[in-house]
């Protein structure tokens, strides 16, 4: 063979080579094209999240803010998210922590600044079924207008909404999930509060063994019975029959009336918080706070707006023989205030052992409102 030959069988195969070798590399962009184009899938998804509330009525959600599957994940990862305190150290989930039914037991929440809150933190389960406005005063209207304001308070995670949405709108996992969860697709105040407000409303607390009683799964011990019939009884002072007046703020499902009363607490003279009159501006409602949820009691001392009472012992003797009058006093308390309750210490015991049957220990550790992170 002579030299022009092989000279260009030489070219030929470096000819060939090369485009082997473009080819090849069209194809791998080709590849990485069409794996960048899965990611990037992100949709909105209008997928309805279904969740169950044991024997509980229907609870009559907002029209405007529909539960969906990703709508509830995205309150999820912002309940549990840092990001929306002032210096990253605290979330939603530090003041109402699962293992304590959603609630702090601390007398009172310490903020990122290191100061005291002014309230005790009330238990956050259960909220689809509130109609009456969140927080001790209910201030907020709805659970939307409740989710925005721990995070600018001062006293608790100190941020700015500008402040969350900047730092949310740096992570892809958000944007991706604002996507999925809103049509929009916006990091913006709105969603944040729409979606901690999805999240929030699936909370629920159905399978305590009181509930497992009211379907005939369980029966009472015979102390927890006589607390059953203590607590829904209402006290004669002119019979011999005994009651502890409970049912009359405390009944129904949820085991509140979902009202602003007045339980005794302080005489006027000692009102150091007027509550529910700080946002009405009405007189009447001087010291006034929202009648919390029983169930899950025994699990979220202490007690009252303030945390006053460490445990349910102090609770009961404050309403068999220590109800202060005042002005705004509800009109319930009269037999507590006058002549007062004549229960003893094993009535005490008894209604103890009742509240006790409230304790829903599945909640706890439902993966379902767990941290996703």
């Amino acid at each position: 063979m002579n030299d022009l030959a092989i000279r260009f069988r030489t070219v030929l195969s470096e000819m060939t080579f090369a485009v082997f070798l473009l080819f090849g590399s069209l194809c791998f962009l080709a590849s990485c094209d069409r794996d960048d184009t899965i990611v990037d899938q992100v949709v909105y998804d209008t997928t309805p999240f279904q969740f169950t509330y044991g024997n509980f009525p229907d609870p009559d959600l907002p029209s405007d803010n529909p539960l969906s599957i990703a709508g509830v994940e995205l309150g999820r990862m912002l309940f549990y998210e840092k990001m929306l305190s002032k210096d990253g150290s605290q979330a939603c989930a530090s003041c109402h922590l699962q293992t304590d039914a959603f609630t702090d037991i601390r007398q009172f929440s310490v903020g990122v600044e290191g100061l005291n809150g002014k309230r005790q933190a009330m238990a956050a389960f259960n909220l689809a079924w509130h109609q009456n406005g969140f927080f001790w005063d209910g201030r907020a209207p709805g659970l939307r207008d409740q989710s925005l304001m721990p995070i600018q308070d001062p006293l608790e995670m100190n941020e700015t909404l500008e402040g969350v949405i900047l730092k949310l709108s740096g992570s892809t996992a958000y944007r991706d999930q604002f996507v999925r969860a809103f049509e929009n697709g916006k990091i913006n105040a709105l969603n944040i509060s729409l979606a901690l407000e999805q999240f929030m409303f699936t909370i629920v607390s159905v399978n305590s063994r009181y509930d497992q009683f009211v379907k005939g799964e369980v029966e009472l011990s015979e102390s927890e019975q006589r607390g059953y019939d203590l607590f829904f009884t209402e006290y004669d002072p002119w019979g011999s029959e005994k009651g502890g007046e409970c049912f009359h703020c405390h009944a129904g499902f949820n085991f509140t009336n979902d009202r602003f009363m007045n339980n005794g607490l302080d005489a006027e003279a000692a009102f150091t918080d007027e509550g529910r009159f700080k946002v009405t501006g009405d007189p009447a409602d001087r010291a006034k706070f929202k009648v919390p949820s029983l169930r899950n009691i025994a699990l979220t001392a202490p007690y009252m707006h303030d945390g006053r009472f460490a445990t349910l012992e102090e609770v009961l003797d404050h309403y068999i023989a220590g109800v202060k009058d005042s002005p705004t006093v509800d009109p319930l308390m009269q037999y507590n205030l006058n002549p007062g309750l004549d229960l003893d210490a094993q009535d005490k015991q008894d209604l103890i052992n009742f509240l006790q049957t409230l304790t829903d220990l599945s909640l706890l550790d439902n993966a379902a409102y767990t941290n996703p992170f």
